[in-house]
Parts: C-alpha cells; structure tokens; sequence
C-alpha cells in the first residue's frame, strides 16, 4: 500500500521520469545501450557518407560548363575515349574549349627503401585551369618543367612526409614508377577509399613521358567551356547526337553519376545492413528495460486502472518512458560518436565530418527505436487486471 500511494502522489507529476529514475541502474544500463546502438548507427551512417563525399570530391572541384566521357564508364577514369572525339566537340558553336584531363595510376615512393604506393595523377595543360582550388591554379605553371609534381596533403601518411619536408625544402624528391620526380607545390583535396592512397598533379607532357606518348589519345574526362548565354542543353544534346563515342554531363549530372556508383557499390549496402542492426539491437534493449519495468510495476498499474486511469493514460506514461530514453540515451552517444569521427579523421585522413542532417536522421531513428520498444512492452499492460489485485 505504501508503494501504491507513493505512485499515487507522482501521477500528478511526471510519473515516466519517476519510473524510470526508481532504478537509476535500470536507467543507466538502458541509456548505455542506447548510446551504444547510436554510435554503431553513427558510424556506419557516416561511413557511408565518407564514401559518398570521397566519390564527389573530383567532380566537386572541376571547372566546366560541360563534361565528356566514355558512356560505358560508371565513374571518372574508368574507360578513356579517343582525344580525336574531344576535337569534334569543340567544333559546336558556342564552344569556348573542349580540354582533356588525364587521370591514371601509379606507384608513389618517398625514397627507395620505402613500399610502394597507388597513387593518382591528374594530368592536363598547366596553362588552363582544370581545378577552382586557388591553391592549385596558383602553382600549376610550376608543372612546366619536366617531372615535377604537386602533391595532396591529405593523401596517406605512407606516401611519406612531404608535406613536412616540403616547409623547409621547396622541392621534394620521390619516385613515381620507379622514375625521379619532384615536388614543388601542395594542395589539399582528399582521397577516397576506392582510388589510390593519395593524388598528384602533372602536366600533360611529363604524363606522356611516364606513361607513353600514346597515352595521349586515351582521354578520361573532357572539360567543356562555352560562351556566356549559351544553350548548355542544346550544345550536350548535339554532342551525344553527332559525336560518337561520347556522353555528355553537366555539372550535377556528373556528380550523379559518381554517386550512382558508390550507391551500387557493395560496400554501402555493408554498412547500411550494420547500421540496420545497430536498430535492431537499440530496440532489443529498449524493450528489456521498459517491459521489465511495465513488470515490476504490474500491480500498480492495475490498481491505478481500478480507480479510474484508461488504459491510454497508462500508456502514455509507457511512450514518455521511451521518449526520455531516446534523448537520454541519444546524448552521449552523439558525444562518443564526435570523438570517433575525429580520431578517424586522423588516422585515415579522410575527413570524416558529424553533418546535421546525419545527427537529425540518427536522433529521429533513436526516437523511433524507443518508441517500437514501448509499444511492444506496452502489450504487458493490457494483462494488468484489477480483477487480479483484489
């Protein structure tokens, strides 16, 4: 009787965090589970997106009006196309320059006693301008002489510390096939997990000397300017009309198709098949809590039926159980969660970033889950009858 009135005296207060905070171990080992279903939904949500902004951060940072390729290639530099097609797609009117970029692999070495890495150039005339990193633009007439590089900070640390030697020494030698080259500039645009350990920047002519003066001709993507107040559309249409061989993309369409690539890659469903356990999970623990909980507190429950509580009241009381849960539980593990991403971010050097519409979709998935949880613990309530009391 005495728990019953002590239960009595908190209806008009807020009887959830009553129940909940009864049994703070209860409580605690509740809000541990939570947290831990949120940072593995965390992270493999944001491994997902790493995936995502590393397939997006070439075409990110191109400058063009249009883009060419080869139709077959599902991503930049998968398939080349003959540099003769990229001639007839600078004849349409309107066309300002149709200009090739080269994109390849190659092995990177900091010295001669170190392993060999994959490594991507990106190889073009140094006297246009390809990237809108002012960083690059600035350097690029550097390229000019033979075998000299820019090199991406952000690339690997096994690719060696350039970027540290770089500040005393303001040409860095490495080797790139074997052969000698320098570096004589840095930038900063990120890898991916998918296409080499870090990237470099060459001039087309010491791009036919590593790799032969044939591989010219293999163009991976054509960049495409045109005169102010011209028909994009049109000049895309006659492309993929009239010249063989190759498909047009603007600047979204480009971007699209890198993403449509990563959504088919298998590892992007690996990941959203975990964060899909981290729910299920997240939910298991929420009901152990709140059905153990619906079951301890049976006989009260059933006697505040007796005296007049409906049955949705009760279970309100459940869902605001659950509600609390979530926010409890969903704090600390956005705070864990910052802490992953950073040290990632260190380790891997790919910037790994908490995004809000990443912390809004985990937060209204945490929700969800407590709120799943409460409705099946909540079938426990409809077996308190006070029939079974007096």
């Amino acid at each position: 009787m005495k728990k019953l009135n002590k239960l009595w005296h908190q209806v008009e207060r807020p009887l959830a965090w009553a129940q909940l905070s009864h049994q703070k171990t209860r409580m605690s080992v509740a809000m541990g589970g939570i947290a831990f279903a949120n940072v593995l939904i965390f992270m493999q949500l944001g491994f997902v997106n790493l995936f995502a902004g590393g397939a997006t951060v070439l075409p990110e940072h191109l400058q063009g009006d249009l883009f060419v390729m080869n139709p077959e290639s599902k991503y930049i530099s998968a398939n080349t196309f003959d540099r003769s097609r990229l001639y007839q797609a600078a004849a349409f009117a309107g066309v300002i320059s149709a200009e090739p970029l080269y994109v390849g692999v190659a092995s990177w070495a900091y010295n001669k006693e170190q392993v060999s890495y994959n490594t991507r150039i990106f190889a073009y005339n140094p006297k246009i301008q390809v990237f809108d990193l002012p960083e690059i633009n600035r350097q690029q007439l550097k390229l000019a002489e033979p075998f000299t590089f820019l090199f991406d900070r952000l690339a690997k640390p096994e690719l060696g510390p350039i970027p540290e030697v770089f500040k005393t020494n303001p040409k860095v030698p490495a080797f790139l096939n074997n052969r000698n080259v320098v570096v004589s500039g840095l930038f900063s645009l990120g890898s991916s997990f998918f296409l080499g350990d870090g990237n470099v920047i060459t001039s087309d002519s010491t791009y036919a000397e590593i790799f032969g003066v044939s591989s010219l001709d293999n163009v991976a993507l054509g960049i495409i300017r045109v005169h102010p107040g011209t028909n994009i559309m049109a000049i895309k249409k006659g492309i993929e009309k009239y010249v063989p061989g190759l498909e047009a993309l603007t600047y979204q369409e480009l971007k699209e198709k890198e993403l449509r690539y990563q959504d088919e890659n298998p590892t992007s469903v690996i990941f959203g098949f975990g964060a899909a356990m981290g729910f299920v999970v997240g939910v298991a623990i929420v009901y152990q809590v709140l059905y153990s909980d619906v079951s301890d507190h049976l006989a009260e429950y059933a006697t505040l039926k007796a005296i007049g509580f409906s049955g949705r009241t009760l279970l309100l009381v459940i869902i605001q159980e659950a509600a609390l849960l979530a926010v409890l539980g969903y704090i600390p593990g956005f705070v864990a969660s910052l802490g992953m991403y950073q040290l990632l971010t260190v380790l891997t050097r790919l910037e790994l970033l908490m995004q809000w519409d990443l912390a809004l979709t985990v937060f209204g998935l945490t929700l969800a889950m407590c709120l799943i949880s409460a409705a099946i613990a909540s079938k426990k309530l409809h077996s308190a009858d006070p029939a079974d009391v007096f």
